[in-house]
């Protein structure tokens, strides 16, 4: 074998392993973000719209070796902190890329998949809120402390009892294609949970299970918090989806009770800035929560 045919086999391999090795990447989302990172001399770009047009080149480059890479948010005041933290200069690209792979294995990311940024860049900061939330939610969980009684941990008692309110709610909506939101005023900004299930005759509720994580999470805070949140659930029912059933309720007594009709047509046709009264949404009707049962309270929260 000759040197040149080895030089040959020995870069085939790399080639090959490099297929192997995955990437991350951090990207600069916003305006407000990028011009954030330009006051560090060495940042190499001085445009935004250019910064991401070359990002994209770079992903859809590696893609086309074959180079799986995992994509997350930079967040400049993050960066800052991480780089304080660990007396690390931020003014140095190697500073930028050990928080990059930081960032893989601790923040929310999505793989690249091929698709354009302008498509990925929102499910990315929707994952990154998401991540926000669950983090917020979780902390306050594990400030709730424990029962003066028995000693139990106070945020695993009401992660139980979010749990089996999310059951019975699901079960109580029934049939139909159910968006509920769970709103917690604990922190700025204030904790705020989606989920998403269709229901039908013979089937399960069919449930993303990182939605429900999240969901049952912030509705336990808000129970070991006792605090006056709410879940509003919007229900379409027929096939058309051009009439739906809004219901809501109410936390009290470290348990969502149901709001009236007259409650829940208040709480949708009011400005939450002015308090001034807005026309009911075409479509829609409004009706009262219905009625969950609590099950028994071991641990008396605050």
């Amino acid at each position: 074998m000759t040197s040149t045919t080895r030089h040959t086999d020995q870069a085939a391999a790399r080639r090959k392993l490099r297929r192997e090795v995955p990437s991350t990447a951090a990207v600069l989302a916003d305006e407000r973000d990028f011009a954030a990172m330009r006051r560090y001399r060495t940042f190499p770009f001085d445009d935004h719209r250019s910064y991401l047009q070359q990002m994209e080149t770079l992903l859809r480059t590696l893609a086309a070796q074959g180079v799986l890479t995992t994509l997350s948010l930079f967040d400049p005041v993050a960066y800052e902190q991480y780089c304080a933290d660990l007396a690390l200069d931020p003014d140095r690209p190697d500073s930028r890329t050990r928080y990059t792979a930081e960032l893989a294995c601790t923040g929310a990311t999505l793989p690249y998949k091929g698709e354009p940024l302008a498509q990925l860049l929102p499910r990315l900061i929707e994952e990154a809120d998401r991540q926000a939330t669950w983090d917020q939610a979780s902390a306050l969980l594990a400030r709730a402390g424990s029962c003066q009684d028995c000693g139990a941990d106070l945020g695993h008692a009401a992660f139980a009892r979010a749990t089996a309110a999310v059951r019975q709610l699901l079960e109580a909506l029934g049939d139909g294609t159910h968006h509920l939101v769970c709103s917690i005023p604990a922190g700025d900004p204030p904790l705020l949970a989606v989920l998403h299930t269709t229901t039908g005759e013979t089937d399960r509720p069919q449930l993303s299970e990182s939605e429900t994580l999240i969901f049952c999470t912030v509705l336990a805070a808000g129970l070991a918090l006792c605090t006056p949140g709410g879940i509003v659930a919007r229900t379409t029912a027929d096939d058309t989806g051009e009439r739906s059933t809004v219901r809501g309720w109410s936390l009290r007594d470290a348990w969502p009770c149901p709001l009236t009709e007259a409650e829940v047509f208040t709480a949708y046709c009011t400005d939450a800035e002015t308090g001034e009264p807005i026309a009911p949404e075409h479509g829609v009707d409004y009706a009262p929560g219905l009625p969950l049962t609590p099950p028994p309270d071991e641990h008396r929260h605050r």
